[in-house]
């Protein structure tokens, strides 16, 4: 199954039986001081120094998310879109839980975007959906619903369907639907990322989907979280993850020797390119 996401003229593919493709997490006001300071002046200087690092840090896609308290993100949304895509080619993950945000953003992006994202709610279900199809836009669906987070692997699976039936309903292609299996703290329940590498090994076996999820998500809470949550992403991607929303400084290398080793890099290229980019960096 291949998602393709567009840029201005850049393409990614994200494909079921390919090499991981990260969406860079970084452009993210939560933990962020400095951003949400520069934002809230709509200066996008260090959204897009932002934008730059996480690219050469080997993001394909970059996810755009301007949340915080008291933010019309309706207004600022589209605006940091536009600013990002005026500095770099790359295809846009649009991050936000208002549909009206989501809806400017789509209006002004270049090339076909990715929602984050639609859940099993019919509210959800009903607002998000006919925007992915106007715009032509591939979309994350959240495997919640209007009972909340279920601990049930299947459960997970049956709102997977659930979304990607409606969907398709709609006229949106299947492979544009990109299931998250919602990945939740191990600090909370020590079986949290069992459900979520189940919901991951259904969803990859039984509907053949691109699935993505947050990447630092499963560690909260907890010390040594690079470690943890590369244990778990290995995992994951040995299940079915393929474009984990990460922080490519930290999870670049580790992947780039997961698709190696999984046979998903012929002859190292990618793995020795990385490796050559590293030592430059390092000398200059």
């Amino acid at each position: 199954m291949k998602t393709i996401l567009k840029g201005t003229s850049s393409e990614v593919i994200i494909d079921t039986e390919g090499p991981v493709v990260i969406i860079g997490e970084s452009i993210n006001p939560t933990r962020r001081k400095k951003l949400v300071e520069t934002l809230s002046k709509h200066d996008f200087s260090f959204a897009i120094e932002l934008a730059k690092s996480q690219i050469d840090a080997g993001a394909d896609v970059l996810d755009v998310n301007v949340g915080f308290p008291g933010v019309d993100d309706a207004s600022l949304l589209p605006l940091t879109v536009k600013a990002i895509q005026e500095a770099v080619d790359i295809p846009l993950c649009l991050d936000s839980p208002n549909p009206k945000a989501i809806e400017a953003a789509l209006k002004v992006a270049a090339g076909k975007a990715l929602i984050n994202s639609v859940n099993g709610e019919e509210k959800s279900l009903q607002a998000i959906l006919p925007l992915a199809k106007e715009y032509g836009a591939a979309v994350i669906g959240l495997v919640m619903d209007d009972d909340g987070i279920t601990q049930d692997p299947e459960k997970r699976l049956a709102i997977a369907e659930k979304i990607l039936n409606r969907a398709v309903q709609l006229g949106i292609p299947q492979e544009d639907v990109v299931i998250d299996p919602l990945a939740m703290a191990v600090s909370a329940d020590p079986n949290a990322c069992l459900v979520t590498l189940e919901t991951i090994k259904l969803v990859h076996d039984r509907l053949g989907l691109n699935i993505t999820q947050g990447a630092s998500n499963i560690s909260f809470g907890l010390p040594m979280r690079v470690e943890l949550n590369n244990a778990h992403m290995a995992l994951s991607i040995w299940n079915g993850l393929s474009c984990p929303i990460a922080n490519p400084a930290t999870i670049t290398a580790f992947v780039r020797a997961i698709d190696l080793v999984r046979g998903r890099d012929d002859y190292a290229m990618r793995f020795t390119e990385l490796f050559h980019q590293m030592e430059a960096l390092k000398e200059s």
